[in-house]
């Protein structure tokens, strides 16, 4: 059976009337000696929207998921004769078999969600990433030993100096690297705020149904909160907004419960 790489909305359409699979795979780095900061939020963010729209789905963890990916970014979803890479084209994709958490929203809602996860695209993500490629502590305590440690030397060290070379120039394309770290803890202080705000007293940023953005958010605050890092700081500023916090919990105690060892 061919395989179809999901990256537009023709792709989307053309596996809009198939049923969603009973076998379908995720697939992800190592979790407990690999997998990094910034691609453990992005593979919960994919796992908490599948779990929200009630879609079965098998994690299956390869040391190379990244280099198997088509996009070259984890994780990707191998659902019947098609291959979604990351949250946004998955979202589409559940969308064209009429399966949405969005439903009950108009279309300035929907405007307003996206404009927050690109918010969360553009501080958390990338205040992610500087911590895990740019901060030195992090980089030679915590990253060169996890990414590496699934290949033989020399591979290992060649991979991670090109994977950093690789960030690095797209932090730097981004105005991002030349930041202090404490201007990316201003950050994502500020990133924070807004987000407490609009979340306010709801169960859920749009009501009491969760959508992708609700999805997105709790998988970047648990990573960060439950992520072992020479310095707490990012957790520290994150836990400053309490509504932030039981919003995560929330989102724990629903849908991933007894699933997730780490506590908040």
């Amino acid at each position: 059976m061919p395989v179809i790489l999901v990256t537009n909305s023709v792709e989307c359409e053309v596996g809009a009337n198939e049923p969603w699979p009973e076998d379908v795979k995720l697939f992800q780095p190592f979790e407990t000696e690999q997998i990094l900061l910034p691609d453990n939020a992005s593979c919960l963010s994919v796992q908490a929207f599948l779990r929200m729209c009630n879609l079965k789905y098998e994690i299956v963890y390869k040391k190379n998921a990244e280099n198997m990916s088509p996009s070259g970014r984890v994780p990707f979803i191998k659902c019947g004769a098609f291959i979604i890479s990351e949250l946004e084209p998955l979202t589409s994709f559940v969308g064209n078999k009429g399966i949405s958490l969005t439903g009950d929203l108009d279309n300035v809602q929907k405007a307003d969600m996206r404009a927050y996860m690109s918010l969360i695209i553009t501080v958390l993500a990338n205040a992610e990433n500087y911590l895990t490629w740019v901060d030195r502590d992090t980089y030679n305590q915590v990253t060169k030993v996890r990414y590496g440690s699934v290949h033989p030397w020399p591979l290992n060290w060649l991979l991670t100096r090109q994977k950093r070379h690789m960030i690095l120039k797209r932090l730097n394309a981004l105005g991002w690297l030349d930041k202090t770290i404490e201007q990316v803890y201003d950050e994502v202080d500020s990133c924070c705020t807004a987000l407490s705000e609009r979340l306010d007293d709801n169960k859920y940023f749009f009501g009491d149904k969760p959508t992708e953005l609700d999805a997105m958010v709790f998988a970047h605050v648990f990573t960060i909160l439950t992520t072992p890092l020479p310095s707490n700081q990012f957790a520290t500023t994150i836990r400053c907004y309490p509504k932030i916090i039981e919003h995560c919990q929330r989102i724990e105690k629903e849908f991933f419960s007894g699933q997730n060892s780490n506590k908040i």
